[in-house]
């Protein structure tokens, strides 16, 4: 059993000052209001760890890459073309390269979990590899080598849309049968541990028809799995399902599926007042990405509402356009500003606090994302934890009711120190342990595919 002592401490229930954690197993043992003075000091401000509720890893080392005009109108729509010819030269050592370097920067800005909804799965021309877990394995790799915790979410890919369209030339290497892809489910369950959970992703209602939904539904391998699913991301996609289904997609799920506390719906941006509602009621987590979503130009989720509704929500980085939590909260609340005309949307009851309104939030929710015991400094969570540097001027003078609204709103530069998963240090003074041999294989990597 390891201790540690800490001036304040983010518990469950708001800061803690003179605060003692003791560890073992990888797991806090306890946590006390009193410090044992002969513990080592980790520092004056200690937050848990952040989980990243949506990753496409391989996009990683796209971002920036479709940011000149190819069509007057430009669109989602455009810029998947030009991610599905990127996602054609990324091979199994590559994507382990990419996903690693990417880890490595969500744990140097304060993640220390990831759902990686992971649907790159065969080779370019759409045959198996030889083992049809190849490049799920290279996620697995990639993140034990870190240190960041996993939920692999192997993505169901069976139809090109609604119409049930065959897929794409180009999308031929994410598609799967539904026998196939619950025979990779089972290959991976093995292979879970501590730090690595596997959950299931539908990729959408448009590429995911409603018997292949069901019999991955029925299948007893999803029980007590964390299941997400894109969905309501577009207006084209919302239009599409109206057409084809008679119903709008958040609506079309909510009365089609026993949507509940495991289920993550990515983006959910296009809802009506009654849909929202209704994910809100199920316990499900909306899962947003306001980086990728206003990169994207895909729409505002309606945050205000959803919060008064007690909906759960959290996250992710998406395409990687950015790597910050502190980026993505911010924008989900600048967003909502820019809209309403208003200052400080996301407020409770319990707290008029934007920051920490938003980053409470999206430590539960993306907790219940991920399917694991993290997102909280408490007895039986796993051990991950940040501590911020508290020589930073931005955090100069503060007292903990303004250190989360400083974190989020004040300034760009990183105030993330050391990070601990599952009781270990990954990061230490900013730096991953391993960051200059990862960055140099990665540039490799993408020498070798051509950029």
């Amino acid at each position: 059993m390891t201790s540690y002592r800490s001036d304040y401490a983010w518990l469950p229930h708001g800061w803690e000052a003179d605060t003692a954690l003791r560890i073992d197993g990888g797991r806090f043992a306890a946590i006390d209001a009193q410090a044992d003075t002969t513990a080592e000091r980790l520092g004056r401000w200690l937050l848990p760890g952040m989980p990243n509720l949506h990753s496409h890893a391989f996009q990683r080392a796209m971002a920036g890459l479709a940011e000149r005009q190819t069509h007057a109108e430009d669109s989602f729509w455009t810029w998947r073309e030009t991610m599905y010819a990127f996602a054609g030269r990324i091979g199994p050592d590559e994507l382990r390269a990419i996903a690693a370097q990417l880890y490595v920067e969500m744990l140097e800005a304060g993640y220390t979990q990831v759902c990686e909804f992971h649907y790159l799965h065969h080779q370019p021309d759409g045959r198996p590899y030889a083992d049809p877990a190849t490049m799920s394995l290279a996620l697995v790799e990639a993140a034990r080598e870190t240190g960041i915790g996993l939920t692999l979410l192997p993505t169901l890919y069976q139809t090109g849309g609604f119409d049930g369209r065959e897929l794409g030339e180009r999308q031929r290497r994410f598609g799967h049968a539904t026998d196939a892809y619950l025979d990779l489910l089972q290959r991976l369950r093995v292979h879970e541990g501590a730090t690595l959970r596997i959950g299931v992703a539908l990729h959408s209602l448009r590429a995911v028809p409603q018997a292949s939904l069901q019999a991955v539904l029925d299948s007893g391998l999803v029980d007590d799995a964390p299941i997400h699913i894109h969905i309501a991301e577009q207006i084209g996609e919302v239009q599409d399902c109206l057409a084809l289904r008679n119903a709008r997609p958040v609506e079309w799920l909510l009365a089609n599926a026993p949507v509940d506390a495991r289920w993550t719906l990515v983006h959910a941006t296009h809802l009506t007042d009654a849909e929202m509602r209704g994910i809100a009621a199920s316990g499900a987590v909306a899962g947003l990405c306001p980086t990728t979503e206003a990169n994207l130009g895909d729409g505002l989720f309606p945050l205000k509402d959803f919060l008064a509704a007690d909906g759960v929500l959290g996250i992710g980085s998406d395409s990687h356009i950015s790597v910050s939590p502190v980026e993505e909260l911010r924008w989900l609340e600048y967003g909502q500003r820019l809209v309403s005309r208003h200052r400080n949307i996301a407020v409770s009851e319990s707290s008029t606090s934007v920051g920490e309104t938003l980053w409470g939030d999206a430590l539960f929710g993306g907790a219940r994302a991920a399917g694991a015991a993290l997102g909280a400094i408490e007895a039986g969570a796993r051990a991950d934890l940040l501590v911020l540097d508290e020589h930073a001027p931005q955090l100069a003078g503060r007292e903990p009711g303004a250190l989360l609204d400083t974190v989020v709103f004040a300034g760009n530069r990183n105030l993330v120190r050391d990070v601990m998963v599952d009781g270990q240090w990954c990061v230490r003074d900013g730096r991953h342990r391993d960051a200059a041999r990862i960055a140099g294989r990665y540039a490799a990597a993408l020498r070798r595919i051509g950029l």
